[in-house]
């Protein structure tokens, strides 16, 4: 039990420390939590460009991170980090609430339904300025709010510091899983991926416990990518729906590596 105890401690602190930068706010890495490994990659909204992407300028799915970067550098921009966004549809459409560079691009989705988008309740990452939040999909529905990007997913994995009221520690259902969550201060936006399968229990704990974000959202399951250059992760080839993406200005940091 006191080895257990001193783990848990050992992980907390290790979220103190410098991730990348002068300032030691931005970026990814590798980290341990119970014994099962996460990358987990931190950005501020307001000062990391937190964007969402899905189509190119003739309205098809880019599908991949090699098509995203490719698309942000012929608009001068370097992909610094991008994760799968959300649910969607067999057609790679958003399955619930879209909202590219401001505009609505699909209404939010409140249907009762199967699969785990429906296991209520589901919610919205969003991004304005430099605030950001994860809230639940009644909530962010009923605030009418206008903001700059926002995605639909589900389940919520942390609710006001709970855990969703469907997770079991015993769940059988284990698999490689990616999210994001927002801490308190409304700023801080911290995205994870599991790198061996988990429950969602505890990969809502991760959440709540390590990165301590009082609300955290399930982005995917087992199709779950990441593109971090500096942990040489550069995804899958798997098509994608919807990316969480961070931005900046080409020769920023360098161009990004090709692959």
């Amino acid at each position: 039990m006191l080895a257990v105890r001193l783990l848990g401690v050992a992980v907390v602190m290790a979220f103190s420390l410098p991730v990348k930068g002068e300032d030691g706010m931005s970026g990814c890495r590798r980290v341990s939590f119970e014994g099962r490994g996460f990358i987990a990659c931190r950005f501020v909204a307001g000062k990391d460009d937190i964007r969402l992407f899905h189509a190119d300028d003739a309205k098809r799915p880019l599908y991949s991170f090699a098509a995203l970067r490719r698309h942000l550098e012929q608009r001068g921009l370097e992909l610094r980090f991008a994760m799968n966004g959300g649910m969607y549809t067999p057609r790679y459409a958003p399955a619930g609430l879209y909202v590219e560079n401001g505009r609505t691009l699909k209404s939010i989705n409140l249907r009762k339904g199967r699969g785990n988008f429906h296991l209520l309740p589901n919610g919205v990452f969003w991004v304005r300025g430099d605030k950001a939040g994860v809230w639940e999909s009644r909530r962010f529905a009923r605030a009418k709010m206008t903001v700059d990007y926002a995605t639909q997913s589900g389940p919520m994995l942390v609710i006001n510091g709970r855990l969703h009221p469907r997770f079991r520690a015993n769940s059988p259902s284990r698999r490689i899983r990616n999210g994001v969550g927002v801490q308190a201060d409304g700023r801080t936006v911290w995205f994870a991926l599991s790198e061996e399968p988990v429950t969602f229990h505890r990969f809502a704990r991760f959440f709540r416990d390590a990165l301590k974000t009082p609300n955290a959202l399930f982005l995917d399951g087992t199709i779950s990518q990441i593109y971090a250059p500096e942990l040489e992760r550069f995804g899958r080839f798997l098509p994608m729906g919807p990316m969480i993406a961070v931005v900046a200005p080409l020769g920023e940091a360098g161009k990004a590596p090709a692959r």
